[in-house]
């Protein structure tokens, strides 16, 4: 399934990996009203969708986002502004809380709310010639779509706030090293490599692995006694699973698995 290559943000899915692509490279990407609608309209599909089973966000071009477009921030008025930042943060809220892997590719420039963006992949790759920046100072607005709680637990408190009150460029290799990205790739081979791991994460067991991202985000949010209470549950899920089964005959039959994501 694929949309057109002049789509705002061009959806392709197959293999059980559904990609989204920012497909506005002459304004880098930016989250312009067209690629926020293109989400608003597309997130909700893969999600639902039970052939997809991974979740690819990338961009075209030289850049992955280049933040907010600012020809959306007209309207000032606080209800207006509300309402625009109700809608973005319905389909983010399907990616980060849903139990299908995200996978951002992050192929060039991602500044102030494409930062956020590329933050809400559980896995996060990223071109050896990417830069990193809040970009939010420089409007004087404050971090939106998320960032204020996905960098933090990335890099930690203190680096996160240098990186959203200094406004400094992050590049690739620092990302890496302080952990705001997973892996640091080559960008003639990222898209590639990305694809590659997307399948693998799409063929797997889809169960066990909903809810390994559901359990890391409770070790956040709860006690040590309500974690080790929902970590029960959620294996006894993962026992009753078609998965489960097909893992250990595998794992005793000596061959790979064929998961089903049941």
């Amino acid at each position: 399934m694929t949309h057109q290559e002049t789509d705002p943000v061009v959806l392709s899915i197959s293999d059980g990996v559904a990609v989204l692509r920012l497909n506005e490279p002459g304004s880098m990407n930016a989250l312009s009203a067209t690629i926020k609608q293109g989400m608003i309209e597309l997130v909700p599909k893969v999600v639902a969708d039970e052939t997809v089973r991974a979740i690819v966000i990338t961009g075209t071009g030289k850049a992955f986002c280049a933040g907010g477009d600012i020809r959306n921030m007209a309207d000032r008025r606080p209800l207006a502004v509300r309402e625009r930042m109700r809608t973005s943060h319905d389909w983010l809220e399907l990616l980060m809380l849903g139990e299908k892997p995200v996978i951002t590719i992050v192929n060039g420039v991602a500044a102030g709310a494409g930062l956020s963006l590329a933050l809400i992949g559980d896995i996060i790759l990223c071109a050896d010639d990417a830069k990193f920046r809040a970009g939010f100072p420089g409007l004087g607005a404050v971090p939106d779509l998320g960032a204020i709680w996905t960098l933090p637990r990335a890099v930690g408190v203190p680096r996160a706030k240098d990186i959203l009150l200094s406004n400094r460029e992050v590049l690739a290799a620092e990302a890496l090293s302080i952990g705001l990205v997973s892996r640091l790739l080559p960008s003639t081979s990222l898209m590639e490599e990305g694809m590659k791991l997307a399948k693998q994460l799409a063929s797997g067991p889809s169960v066990s692995l909903g809810l390994t991202k559901s359990l890391m985000r409770k070790a956040f949010e709860t006690d040590l006694a309500a974690f080790f209470d929902a970590e029960a549950n959620a294996q006894v899920l993962a026992f009753s699973s078609e998965d489960f089964d097909e893992g250990v005959a595998a794992f005793l039959g000596k061959r790979k698995p064929c998961f089903t994501g049941r």
